[in-house]
């Protein structure tokens, strides 16, 4: 078949993640190209990329660049107007990663009902409290690159370890109260490593972004308690921040469709602890791969005793990454298949 894959956010092409932080939604859709090149098909991807490139059996062309006359298959990435990016396709693909609510307005109801695409979700909470009115509606099973999927070699760091990767707004200031009202008088040397651009931003002297103020002290207030930032690296860096820490701690947010980086996370091997929020339940098992904490006394508590008992982290770090043994992005492209069949 010939698949086009097109997506009009930010710069990027398939060789981005291995050096620089890129979203989960975007590692995806370069990951799946060449999945579905390796499969045998012809995949031209369209995006912001620089220029034209061919990345693991896929042809990358720029946005503006010449478009196919037809194609068999047209998988737009979150932008419903993007589905009529090709005016001849004879299947379409909305590729969609924000809550099923967000396609409820007006003018994205008259597009989904003029092109009739199959409607691609991420998780299973997607769906939820949305009726898809006709539309064929299919989830795509969650899948990683090979950077977190290699056999874990490398021990956690002493002193214990917790890391965060969180959006600032997802849950980061109640997390560092948290931090430093109740799970570090349990852990005295545990550290909070928290992954953030915008926020290494400000620690390497670029200021404050509006609306992250109050952040920006709360974190300046609590280095004392074992709290740094550090700006996000490539897959590669990122899976060893992984390995290196005892638990990932994921605060979550109702909206939170998707949880790309706890999935990341686990396939590593290093236990989470989280709230019941979006899709991240959905990402673990519970219990056996990560707690999840049902209020912020059993948040707190759990993460103290992961930092405190290497018996357990191990226990549940080997769950953790059996978990997400063979849900490769090659596993994720025949399914794709078989849904588009």
């Amino acid at each position: 078949m010939h698949i086009t894959l097109v997506d009009d956010s930010i710069p990027f092409d398939g060789y981005t993640a291995s050096s620089r932080p890129l979203g989960g939604a975007e590692k995806g859709f370069a990951a799946l190209a060449g999945a579905l090149a390796r499969r045998g098909h012809t995949v031209s991807v369209f995006n912001r990329c620089r220029w034209s490139m061919f990345i693991e059996g896929a042809q990358w062309e720029t946005f503006e660049a010449k478009k196919p006359l037809l194609t068999d298959v047209l998988i737009a990435l979150r932008k419903p107007e993007l589905l009529g990016f090709v005016r001849q396709a004879k299947r379409r693909v909305l590729w969609h990663t924000a809550p099923g609510r967000m396609l409820e307005k007006k003018s994205t109801r008259a597009t989904l009902q003029d092109m009739k695409p199959t409607i691609l979700l991420c998780s299973e909470v997607q769906a939820e409290g949305w009726r898809a009115n006709g539309l064929k509606v299919a989830l795509l099973p969650a899948a990683l690159k090979s950077d977190f999927q290699a056999k874990p070699d490398t021990a956690p760091e002493r002193p214990p370890r917790a890391i965060v990767t969180t959006h600032p707004a997802h849950g980061l200031p109640w997390l560092i109260d948290l931090w430093v009202n109740k799970i570090r008088p349990q852990a005295p040397d545990a550290q909070l490593h928290i992954h953030s651009t915008s926020l290494a931003k400000m620690n390497e002297g670029g200021g404050v972004e509006p609306g992250l103020e109050d952040l920006a002290a709360k974190i300046v207030a609590a280095k004392g308690d074992g709290v740094e930032v550090f700006r996000p690296q490539g897959d590669a860096l990122m899976a060893e921040a992984y390995r290196q820490a005892m638990v990932h701690l994921y605060p979550g947010h109702p909206d939170d469709s998707t949880a790309f980086t706890l999935m990341e996370s686990q396939a590593c091997g290093t236990p989470a602890v989280l709230r019941p929020l979006g899709a991240a339940p959905g990402r673990v098992a519970n219990g056996a791969s990560a707690y999840v904490a049902p209020d912020d006394e059993a948040f707190a508590n759990l993460t103290a005793m992961l930092l405190n008992k290497t018996e357990t982290r191990a226990s549940l770090g080997a769950e953790a990454c059996a978990l997400y043994q063979g849900r490769t992005w090659d596993a994720a492209a025949e399914k794709l298949e078989t849904l588009l069949a």
